[in-house]
């Protein structure tokens, strides 16, 4: 009786998590409003830490700085953790949408096994080269202890950050939004009730908010891995699926580059503004933008909760070959991201004052903060273009195109900005923090007419010539 409880209830999951039925809007909403919580709270986990740190006692500007010096190594290990999961689960989705539950659990399969290898070889690299990768990054004599007490702590917990970041995707590309959003909101939770009393009742400092991210990482790994393993799961995680075989490991790699390359592009980019702010304003800017960078996680955690909400719908109907709903999926999705980014945009510029002190109350960080906000923030709602355009070529498989809009924003319009602007016009500082809007202006708009005109415009004729065949490759 309880493995026919069991199958029916995998069946009515399947049936609820067919993208190719049903209202569009109302099955993004769905999934979005959870994986909105869920990208909110994960970012909750450096911003609490943060938020603590920026306000021990005596030395609390310092311990920030130090911190914020490490974000660069951090969003490379979860860029290794998305070249999984991100690479994957759509893959998995468009295997689904074929009806081919083999193929998705393999996919899933090999992905958790590169999440295993990668975590152990990151772990030993990263703390074998983290003193000269902390001084490349942006670390003075003063700030270096705190970040190496950060960061060592946290490499030894890379494992199960690989896990928690890596297999949720695998959760939410099956319908299971509101699971997957547990999974962040456990972690996150622990992570709350923890920082508090290893920094100040334990008296360990930095080093004890980093141990509270680790053990809540750990929390969250534990739900997801016992979720895909369970029985409430459409695609489980199975030990004869773990093997590698090198073709879906080049599948997963050559779509997750695209999400890896803008973690790996957005490092290059954060050590370099951290070196650049050092020569040209001193450690009081790298503090600026160690809090301007988590306001923007915050803000592109809300927009990427509705672009990774439209994903598993896209992919699941181009597996199905729906594409008048993908047309569908596109539309609602650039209107909705439009909507979470001016909500953001608005905000910064209106209480940038209030933001900071959510950090840190100091007079002079918020009188370097506020001008520098504004500066960086006044297009930040144009970034839905990027965004919409990236998660439909990530969501379809382009990964050529994805790869080269991830390296266009970062790497070709933002880097040399970064080292030219503060030498023109008697700028400084300030062209450095101006090279973001205008990288979100050019890129953005490039990617989404990319997108447009090489993926919305031959869907619609495909879908007026009621064509069976697939979608021509556009990349």
């Amino acid at each position: 009786m309880s493995r026919e409880i069991v199958r029916e209830s995998q069946q009515d999951a399947k049936v609820k998590n067919d993208f190719s039925k049903g209202s569009i809007p109302k099955t993004i909403l769905r999934l979005s409003v959870p994986m909105t919580v869920a990208q909110l709270i994960n970012i909750l986990y450096n911003m609490v830490d943060r938020m603590f740190i920026g306000h021990m006692p005596g030395d609390g500007r310092l311990a920030l700085t130090g911190v914020g010096i490490t974000m660069p190594i951090i969003t490379i290990l979860i860029g290794f953790a998305n070249l999984c999961g991100m690479g994957g689960s759509p893959l998995s989705a468009m295997a689904r949408g074929r009806d081919d539950m083999d193929e998705a659990e393999s996919i899933m399969g090999n992905a958790f096994s590169m999440l295993l290898i990668l975590g152990v070889a990151l772990t030993a690299i990263g703390l074998l080269i983290k003193r000269p990768l902390l001084y490349l990054f942006g670390a003075s004599d003063d700030t270096f202890p705190y970040a190496n007490a950060y960061l060592t702590v946290y490499l030894l917990g890379t494992i199960m950050v690989m896990i928690s970041l890596g297999m949720n995707p695998f959760i939410n590309s099956q319908g299971f939004a509101k699971i997957g959003m547990l999974t962040v909101t456990i972690g996150a939770v622990t992570n709350v009730i923890l920082d508090p009393i290893l920094i100040y009742a334990c008296h360990m400092g930095v080093r004890g908010a980093a141990l509270a991210t680790i053990i809540a990482q750990t929390v969250s790994a534990v739900w997801a891995f016992s979720f895909l393993t369970g029985k409430r799961a459409i695609m489980r995680l199975r030990l004869n699926k773990l093997r590698l075989r090198a073709k879906t490991v080049g599948r997963i790699v050559s779509l997750g580059i695209s999400n890896f390359t803008l973690h790996f592009t957005t490092c290059l980019v954060q050590s370099l503004c951290n070196k650049q702010l050092q020569i040209h304003g001193g450690d009081l800017y790298v503090s600026v933008m160690t809090v301007i960078n988590s306001i923007r996680e915050f803000g592109f955690a809300a927009i990427n909760g509705v672009t990774n909400g439209s994903s598993p719908v896209i992919s699941f109907n181009y597996g199905a070959q729906r594409y008048d709903r993908i047309r569908e999926t596109i539309r609602v999705l650039t209107i909705s991201a439009f909507g979470c980014a001016f909500i953001w945009w608005a905000l910064t510029l209106t209480i940038p004052d209030k933001l900071i002190s959510i950090f840190n109350r100091d007079p002079e960080l918020i009188a370097a903060g506020v001008p520098a906000f504004r500066i960086y923030f006044m297009v930040f709602g144009l970034t839905a273009f990027q965004l919409s355009g990236q998660v439909t070529f990530l969501s379809l498989g382009k990964s050529k195109k994805a790869i080269f809009f991830s390296m266009l924003r970062k790497a070709i319009i933002v880097t040399p900005l970064v080292l030219i602007l503060p030498h023109l016009w008697g700028l400084g500082v300030k062209g450095i923090f101006l090279s973001e809007p205008i990288s979100i202006i050019v890129s953005g708009l490039a990617c989404y007419i990319t997108m447009f005109c090489t993926v919305y415009i031959p869907m619609g004729k495909m879908m007026k010539e009621q064509s069976p065949d697939k979608l021509p490759d556009t990349q």
